[in-house]
């Protein structure tokens, strides 16, 4: 059962509530590059990103979202971090969101100047909590603490132990509560909060542990994930893990590559929960001695194929003609593809035998005639 959460709508998007579970991304162009940010959210925006950020390192990039947030048409967020000017200037800019770090913005009177503007506009804060820039330990809320390295963060334990210490989590959990205290007490309640770090554990344990707390929206993500290999798995099994215990309302993978491939993997994530029900899904045997083609080329020229498919199908690619129909009988649609020919199957049914040079043409026009089939069911259901 997913966590009740009070929704707030950043743009027009809303997150928490009963909304659909957003994906997030970043972009990695230089944000005072107006031309390059807006068309990198613009791929953004193809491949089905529906919220996005964008880095504020200073005032040049802080103005420069205005021109931005007019080149676009999903939600803009501002990343905000040491210098609250950037958050004020950032919303004057017209931002949907602000993205404000506890870690980094630790004077209570500059973010009551934050709040007050964002109150004004109707703006919500995400409260970014991130192992990465923790406030010292014993520290939460104080403007001078020890330097970085000797903050005391880097000893607590990681994780859930099952000892009386005070943990990571515990410094976590605290950090956002901190700030959340001063929203509410500015009678604020346009709130996210996301509570990230590498390690899987402490991330987990930090929002089951802040779930119970609050009944504010969560943006999930596993920080620094890593490449595209490694980070979609961390994250998947990370964000999993909470997605599956109903704890979440908008993702970010967080990959060192294109930033549509953190879209593409925050999606598939999602697909596999069954949390989305939109586009394809692509079900392709492993291949083994037994395939007469080559099934990862097969599968990777039909998942292409698939890009621009919004209906909800389940589609199979098939290396053995023999036991293709039966391996994924719960496919809407599939092929298995043998010598010289292929089985085209519906729900594990025999649809068609085609020959392997007309078989992707034959598939591709399976797929929209069982699309439109099932376009015209939604519009005259059976009663």
């Amino acid at each position: 059962m997913r966590r009740i959460t009070k929704p707030v709508f950043v743009g027009p998007v809303k997150v928490g509530g009963d909304a659909q579970i957003s994906v997030q991304s970043m972009t990695k162009t230089d944000t005072r590059n107006i031309q390059a940010t807006i068309n990198e959210i613009k791929a953004l925006e193809e491949v089905g990103c529906e919220i996005v950020r964008c880095a504020v390192p200073d005032m040049e990039a802080a103005t420069a979202l205005k021109k931005i947030r007019s080149g676009i048409k999903i939600p803009l967020v501002a990343d905000i971090h040491f210098h609250h000017e950037l958050a004020i200037e950032s919303l004057k800019s017209g931002i949907d969101c602000l993205r404000l770090n506890p870690g980094n913005i630790r004077d209570e009177e500059k973010v009551k100047d934050v709040v007050k503007l964002a109150k004004e506009m109707s703006v919500p804060i995400r409260i970014g909590v991130n192992f990465g820039s923790l406030p010292p330990v014993g520290a939460i809320g104080k403007t001078r603490g020890l330097n970085r390295h000797d903050d005391g963060v880097n000893l607590l334990t990681k994780g859930n132990p099952s000892t009386s210490d005070y943990t990571v989590v515990d410094h976590m959990v605290a950090t956002g509560l901190w700030e959340i205290d001063l929203l509410e007490d500015l009678d604020f309640d346009l709130i996210k909060i996301s509570l990230k770090a590498f390690d899987i554990d402490t991330t987990v344990e930090s929002y089951r542990r802040m779930s119970k707390l609050i009944p504010y929206p969560f943006h999930l993500g596993i920080t620094e994930a890593g490449t595209s290999k490694s980070g979609s798995i961390r994250s998947a099994i990370g964000l999993g893990i909470l997605l599956y215990e109903g704890i979440g309302d908008t993702i970010r993978v967080s990959l060192s590559d294109d930033s549509t491939e953190e879209v593409i993997s925050g999606l598939e994530i999602l697909k596999s929960l069954e949390l989305r029900k939109e586009g394809a899904v692509l079900v392709a045997c492993p291949s083994c001695g037994r395939a007469d083609v080559d099934v990862r080329d097969l599968a990777n020229k039909v998942d292409r194929l698939l890009k621009d498919t919004k209906t909800h199908l389940k589609v199979a690619v098939m290396g053995c003609e023999v036991n293709g129909p039966g391996e994924a009988k719960d496919a809407d649609i599939g092929i298995a593809a043998g010598v010289g020919k292929a089985i085209i199957f519906r729900r594990g049914k025999k649809s068609k035998v085609v020959e392997e040079a007309q078989m992707l043409e034959e598939l591709m026009s399976e797929i929209r005639q069982v699309e439109k089939e099932i376009s015209n069911l939604e519009k005259d259901p059976i009663t």
